[in-house]
Parts: structure tokens; C-alpha cells; sequence
């Protein structure tokens, strides 16, 4: 008998706000030396908020989400934090 298994995909996960807020805020605080970490994770958000709606709400395209989101993606700051405000977030910074 051979045991089947399907990929793990988080987007399945985030379902409403309070998921994604979880996973944001864990994420922060695991990549502290890893932006490209941080990346990935809007990069999920983002993918389960919906590309489109994304790119409609941040004025940016939907091309140029995928790419600043993708593996080898840079976004610019101004890029987080349209995205961020978009999914209805803010950034915010507090005292270690």
C-alpha cells in the first residue's frame, strides 16, 4: 500500500484576517535576517487575497507583483507598503 500526499500549500490557510495577521506577525519576527523570507510570505498573502484585486487596489500590475513577490523579487518599500494597505494592514514599529 503506497501512501498518498498532496503539497502543503498555506494559502489554503489563510481564510480571513486574523490568519493572515498571524502569519505576518510570525513571519516578521522569524526573518529578521531574511527579507527574502518576508517576501515569500506577502507573496502567499497576497496569492490568497487574489492577484488581480491586488494589483487593482495597489495601482501596480499584476505582472509587476508576481515579479517584485517572486523568489528572486526586491520589492521597494513603497511597494511593501502599498501591498500591506491594500490587504488592509498597517506597518507599524514598537520598542524589543
Amino acid at each position: 500500500m503506497s501512501l498518498k500526499t498532496t503539497p502543503y500549500d498555506v494559502v489554503e490557510h489563510l481564510r480571513n484576517d486574523e490568519e493572515i495577521a498571524a502569519y505576518l506577525a510570525a513571519a516578521l519576527e522569524d526573518a529578521v535576517d531574511d527579507p527574502a523570507y518576508m517576501t515569500q510570505v506577502l507573496g502567499d498573502v497576497a496569492r490568497a487575497h487574489g492577484m488581480t484585486k491586488l494589483a487593482r487596489e495597489t495601482g501596480l500590475t499584476r505582472e509587476g507583483l508576481y515579479k517584485s513577490l517572486s523568489e528572486n523579487g526586491n520589492p521597494s518599500f513603497t511597494t511593501v507598503n502599498k501591498i500591506v494597505h491594500a490587504l488592509g494592514f498597517k506597518l507599524t514599529l514598537q520598542p524589543v
